[in-house]
């Protein structure tokens, strides 16, 4: 198994990421190639909580303009966790 700080890249705290909170569902930027099962085992031993559900999706970069400078950002995965309920996720917590 990789290191789990490497599977997980950052929380992603956005509006909708805020409305998810309250299913016991939380959002991370992962690493390209991590798998769910990975990424659950990443949550798990960082977290100490316990995964029901993992859900991934690869977002495309957006198109970006920097004066007559053009390009792509680079594509990314995104995770959404969904933990057993009553535990919760001290990094989201305010």
């Amino acid at each position: 198994m990789r290191n789990p700080h490497e599977v997980l890249l950052k929380p992603l705290v956005t509006e909708k990421a805020t409305d998810l909170l309250e299913s016991n569902k939380y959002i991370f930027k992962v690493d390209r190639n991590a798998n769910k099962i990975e990424i659950k085992h990443a949550i798990e031993s960082i977290f100490k909580v316990d995964v029901t559900d993992v859900k991934t999706m690869n977002v495309r970069g957006k198109y970006k303009r920097q004066g007559r400078f053009a390009g792509y950002a680079p594509d990314w995965k995104k995770a959404i966790v969904t933990i057993k309920s009553g535990q919760r996720l001290p990094i989201f917590e305010e």
